[in-house]
């Protein structure tokens, strides 16, 4: 419905001619008696952003932080072709990734599967056959070889991308049937005879065990593996050779995606962390806040924000853009949070593009998906945003407006850096709006080249701004 904003639209002027001189710690703008103007302060910090660390293969000059922080994409999603073909596709995008302003790459998991070359990779059997062990029924996995996979990661270096493994130490696949004295019956527990010979489990290493009858989650109908066990730990995280310190400093992975961690104690990824160290972030697949805060903290973590996800889904495509307002993993602790779109096992958000403006404009750590990217949004669209996120999503949030057509946000600068103004419109006509920024006299334009317009702040900071139907104008100073 459109909007008649013309009343507002003067009564705002006057406020930005006379009011120049009004407290700047009182953030409640007048427009008349009825109706109030007021800004939101979302996070509270010094306004650095989200970092993702070094990388031990490379010293501090490897990857080039940006201003906005960083952006990941997901390199993959569910049943990518068969055939071994997966890593030497990644490797011809790495370069076009890399120049557009991607920092990180997440890749599936990429050991041997139960059923080998027709396996995603989260039915893991052997941690440490990377596609050069001729067993469950195939040498290579389902994305390519050892070698292939490891000329992606040194491409992706090369282009100062960071890869991320994907770690699925929840369960295992594919061991051998055993006499189990734990449960009185014939399990398949027995991977001591895993053709790398590393990381040999048997039935004391899963549940029900010495240790107890379960821990926090089994998936599946897999064994659900034992973290309490000193085997476990110690090829998980302890040892020289064991799967966090072999991934990091033989195969040079940077970081971590732990696959439905709703399943163990935080504590796994906090001891994995602790002693191998690198980014991670935790599957947490829960909408509550607070857990995902607590998740978060006791992990020592970054974690999905789900809280995010589900709210976007519900004020893009339920049309009340007022519910952005709503408590949020990045509002709680942006530098744990890392927001996405869609992934590989969920997609429920049919306004992905406004959904997109939204998180490469917010605090965070913003995850691309392949498929949206390389299939079915408007690639040039994301590039555009991905740029902005790097260079002007800076400093802390302030909410300026919202409803059920509008969003208005400001990012408030960091180290010389302006910040921005993102203006979302989830209507079907052209609106505008007055907003104060942070930039008085100074002429602004939008960045994403959906409007023409190149206005100048008043001396009391404000502006007005415009936004097309059903899309997204992001404002800065036009330097």
């Amino acid at each position: 419905m459109k909007k008649q904003n013309s009343i507002w639209y003067l009564l705002a002027v006057v406020i930005g001619f006379y009011s120049c001189s009004s407290n700047e710690d009182d953030h409640t703008k007048s427009y008349g008696s009825t109706s109030q103007f007021k800004v939101v302060d979302v996070t509270h910090h010094d306004g650095h952003p989200f970092s993702t660390g070094e990388s031990i293969i490379s010293g501090s000059a490897k990857y080039v932080a940006n201003p906005g922080g960083g952006v990941m994409m997901q390199a993959f999603y569910w049943d990518v072709p068969s055939g071994g073909n997966w890593w030497n596709t990644l490797s011809s995008k790495v370069t076009a990734w890399g120049n557009a302003g991607i920092g990180a790459i997440w890749l599936p998991p990429v050991s041997k599967g139960q059923n080998g070359g027709f396996s995603m990779g989260y039915d893991p059997c052997d941690y440490f056959d990377f596609g050069n062990f001729n067993q469950n029924g195939s040498t290579e996995t389902r994305f390519g070889s050892k070698t292939e996979l490891v000329n992606l990661i040194t491409a992706a270096h090369t282009e100062n991308i960071k890869v991320f493994a994907d770690i699925v130490i929840n369960h295992c696949s594919g061991g051998k049937l055993e006499n189990n004295p734990f449960t009185g019956t014939q399990t398949y527990t027995n991977f001591t005879s895993v053709s790398s010979g590393m990381f040999p489990r048997t039935s004391s290493d899963f549940y029900k065990n010495s240790y107890g009858n379960n821990d926090e989650g089994s998936f599946g109908g897999y064994p659900d593996l034992c973290h309490l066990s000193p085997n476990v730990q110690n090829w998980l995280w302890l040892r020289a050779d064991g799967v966090g310190k072999y991934y990091k400093n033989t195969m040079k992975f940077d970081g971590w995606r732990f696959d439905y961690v709703k399943g163990y104690g935080p504590w796994v990824v906090n001891n994995w962390n602790a002693n191998v160290g690198g980014f991670s972030v935790g599957e947490y697949w829960d909408a509550n806040v607070n857990t995902l805060e607590w998740w978060a903290n006791s992990a020592n973590s970054s974690v999905f924000d789900f809280a995010c996800y589900y709210k976007m889904h519900d004020a893009f495509d339920g049309n009340n853009l007022a519910l952005l307002n709503d408590d949020m993993m990045w509002k709680r602790n942006p530098f744990k949070a890392v927001t996405f779109v869609s992934n590989h096992d969920t997609n429920i958000i049919w306004n992905k593009l406004l959904a997109y403006a939204y998180i490469l404009t917010s605090e965070g750590y913003p995850t691309i998906f392949y498929r949206d990217y390389e299939e079915w949004l408007d690639k040039n669209k994301l590039n555009n945003l991905i740029w902005i996120h790097n260079n002007k999503a800076t400093g802390t949030t302030s909410i300026l407006y919202a409803d059920n057509d509008e969003y208005v946000a400001r990012r408030n600068g960091y180290n010389g850096n302006p910040g921005l103004v993102v203006y979302i419109n989830n209507s079907s006509s052209w609106l505008e709006r007055w907003v104060p920024t942070n930039w008085a006299n100074t002429q602004i334009k939008d960045f994403t080249g959906n409007s023409n317009w190149y206005p100048t702040t008043q001396a009391g900071t404000w502006v007005k701004i415009q936004c097309p139907p059903n899309s997204y104008t992001v404002w800065s100073p036009n330097i």
